[in-house]
């Protein structure tokens, strides 16, 4: 692993395979093992670069709520240190979130993008008051309630009866984080903006993916952002659920090979 300083924590990365650069951003609550099952697909033509996100994994979250602005800084450190001007990116939910930021701030090294099991839209008034509270339960009651809670939410109901193993491994991410991690990252999701009026903006090659059993962010959040991206491609990948590169690994790994190689 790699280790850089951004702002006010230690960010570590994993660099896998060689050839031209690609980012894979993994979604909350995992690290960047999530990408390992799929990055096979991937690494026999392109460096990736496998970040474990800010308050994930091996990397500090910093003081205060974990916001997009402090992952955007994060992923723009990393390029420096990886000596990367601009690449494809690949964001699953929080990473999504984390591209959106980027594209705000650095959008010139951007090369593509792969929006996955996310969405363009912030949280309802909710949706926050529900992370919120999370955040605030783990600090009182530990974080294992909450990593078993969102097993339903993350994982789709094909992989939960059918792929122990996965359940078993998904849970094994989670497991480090600790309760102030858990909550400064959800209090920075909370905060995120919308990012729908920005789609529109959006001018490299685009490819959306969601599984069809994703509760979270499905079809429906993402033909929201096929509708606004000019054209951006749409893959819904069966028997998957919010965590969909991790529980169809081959497929998504495929999906992400057929793009890439196209030019993105």
């Amino acid at each position: 692993m790699e280790r850089i300083t951004s702002g006010d924590a230690e960010i570590f990365y994993e660099v896998l395979g060689s050839g031209a650069p690609v980012v894979l951003l993994h979604p909350f609550p995992a690290n960047h093992e999530f990408w390992h099952p799929a990055a096979q697909k991937l690494i026999s033509r392109y460096r990736l670069i496998l970040p474990d996100l800010r308050g994930h994994g091996e990397s500090g979250v910093g003081e205060g709520p974990a916001r997009m602005e402090k992952h955007a800084e994060d992923l723009a450190r990393i390029l420096d240190h990886a000596e990367v001007g601009r690449a494809p990116i690949v964001g699953v939910s929080i990473g999504g979130y984390i591209f959106f930021e980027f594209w705000r701030r650095y959008r010139s090294r951007v090369a593509a993008v792969v929006l996955c099991n996310t969405k363009a839209q912030a949280d309802t008034p909710e949706a926050k008051a529900n992370r919120l509270q999370a955040a605030t339960d783990v600090l009182k009651r530990d974080a294992e309630p909450f990593f078993e809670s969102m097993i339903p939410r993350l994982l789709g109901k094909t992989t939960r009866e059918t792929r122990p193993d996965l359940v078993d491994g998904a849970l094994a991410m989670m497991r480090k984080m600790s309760p102030e991690d858990v909550a400064q990252v959800q209090r920075g999701m909370a905060e995120r903006p919308d990012s729908v009026p920005i789609l529109r903006t959006i001018n490299v090659p685009t490819l959306l993916v969601t599984g069809d059993e994703d509760i979270l962010t499905g079809p429906p959040e993402t033909e929201l952002m096929h509708r606004n991206i000019a054209g951006s491609e749409m893959k819904v990948v069966p028997r998957a659920g919010h965590f969909s590169p991790w529980e169809q690994s081959g497929e998504v790994g495929k999906i992400l090979r057929q793009f890439l190689d196209s030019g993105a």
